[in-house]
C-alpha cells in the first residue's frame, strides 16, 4: 500500500466536512427569503384553496361552514359571466400588449439618444408610470365624457366634425378600448426604464464594429440593437401579460365591468363575488384559478428566459 493510498481518506475528510460547512451556510442563507414566500405566498395559497373548498361566507353566520369539495371551482366554470371575463380579459390583454411595449420601446429609444435636459425628460415620461391608478383614473374620466369632452373635442376638430361624439366609457364597443388606451399610457413608463436599461447594456464596441464595416443606422438597428434587446422583450412581454390579468382598478373606478359586462375581468368578477355577495369560498375559487393562469405564463416566461440563454 502506498502513501497516498493510506492518506487518502484522512484528505477526504476535511473536505467533506468544508462541503456540509457551506452547505449550512447556503441553507442559513436562503433560509429567510424561503420563510418570507412560505408566510406570503405558500400559505396565502394553500388557504385560499382550502377556503374555496368550503361554502365560507364573507361575515361568519351562525350555521357551520361545510366542506363542499370542489362544488366551487364546477361553479365557476359552469358560470357563462366567468367565461365572459377571461374573454375580456384576454382581449384586453392582446390589445395592451403591442400598445404598451411598443409605446414604451419607441420612447426608450428617442430617451436613450443624446437629448438636452435627457434626465428630466426620463423623469416626466415615467411619471405616470409612479403615479396613482385612482387619480389617473379620475384624470381620464373627465377625458371621456360624453359628449362634450376633451377626447372629443380633439377628436371633432381633427376629423372636421364629420366623426360624432363617441360614449368611450358608456358604449359596448368603445368601453375595452377606453381601458387600454388609459392602461397603456400609464404603465408604459415602467416598461421604458427596462428597455432603457436593456440599450445601456448593449456594448458600445458593438456599433462601432458596425460603423467601421459601413453598416447604416438602420442596420445597426436590426443587427445590434434588436438581438441585443432579445431578453429584454421576452421579459417585459411576460411582465406586461401578467399585469394585464390583474386588470381591476380602471374598471373598478371608471365601468364597474359594463356596459353590458363589456368589460369585466377575472379580478372584478372575484372582488364581486367575495366582498358584494359574500361568497368567500366562490371567491377563492376563483383566485386559484386565476393562480394557476399566472402560474402557467410564468412557466412560459422561464422556458422563453432558457431559450434565450437569460
Amino acid at each position: 500500500m502506498t502513501l497516498q493510498q493510506t492518506s487518502t481518506p484522512a484528505l477526504r475528510r476535511p473536505a467533506k466536512r468544508r462541503d456540509r460547512q457551506r452547505l449550512w451556510q447556503e441553507m442559513a442563507m436562503i433560509a429567510p427569503a424561503f420563510l418570507l414566500m412560505a408566510i406570503f405566498l405558500i400559505t396565502p395559497f394553500l388557504l385560499s384553496f382550502w377556503t374555496a373548498m368550503t361554502n365560507q361566507p364573507l361575515v361568519p353566520r351562525p350555521t357551520p361552514v361545510r366542506f363542499v369539495g370542489l362544488l366551487n371551482f364546477e361553479r365557476v366554470f359552469t358560470d357563462p359571466l366567468f367565461w365572459t371575463s377571461l374573454w375580456n380579459v384576454t382581449r384586453f390583454t392582446v390589445w395592451v400588449l403591442p400598445l404598451q411595449c411598443g409605446l414604451a420601446f419607441l420612447t426608450a429609444l428617442l430617451l436613450h439618444q443624446k437629448l438636452p435636459m435627457q434626465n428630466l425628460l426620463r423623469g416626466l415620461f415615467f411619471l405616470p408610470a409612479i403615479t396613482s391608478m385612482v387619480v389617473v383614473c379620475v384624470i381620464w374620466g373627465t377625458l371621456f365624457q360624453y359628449p362634450s369632452g376633451p377626447l372629443n373635442q380633439i377628436v371633432g376638430f381633427l376629423s372636421g366634425g364629420t366623426i360624432q361624439p363617441i360614449d368611450w366609457l358608456g358604449d359596448p364597443n368603445w368601453a375595452m378600448f377606453s381601458i387600454v388606451l388609459l392602461s397603456a399610457w400609464q404603465a408604459y413608463g415602467f416598461q421604458m426604464i427596462i428597455y432603457l436599461a436593456g440599450l445601456q447594456g448593449i456594448p458600445e464596441e458593438l456599433y462601432d464594429a458596425a460603423r467601421i464595416d459601413g453598416a447604416s443606422a438602420l442596420r445597426r438597428f436590426w443587427h445590434v440593437t434588436m438581438p441585443g434587446l432579445r431578453p429584454t422583450h421576452v421579459f417585459v412581454l411576460v411582465i406586461t401579460t401578467i399585469q394585464a390579468f390583474k386588470l381591476y382598478t380602471q374598471v373598478a373606478i371608471l365601468t364597474q365591468g359594463g356596459p353590458n359586462e363589456s368589460t369585466e375581468t377575472v379580478v372584478h368578477y372575484m372582488v364581486r363575488a367575495g366582498f358584494e355577495e359574500q361568497k368567500l369560498g366562490y371567491a377563492s375559487a376563483v383566485s386559484v384559478i386565476l393562480f394557476v393562469i399566472v402560474l402557467l405564463i410564468a412557466l412560459l416566461q422561464r422556458k422563453l428566459l432558457r431559450r434565450f440563454d437569460v
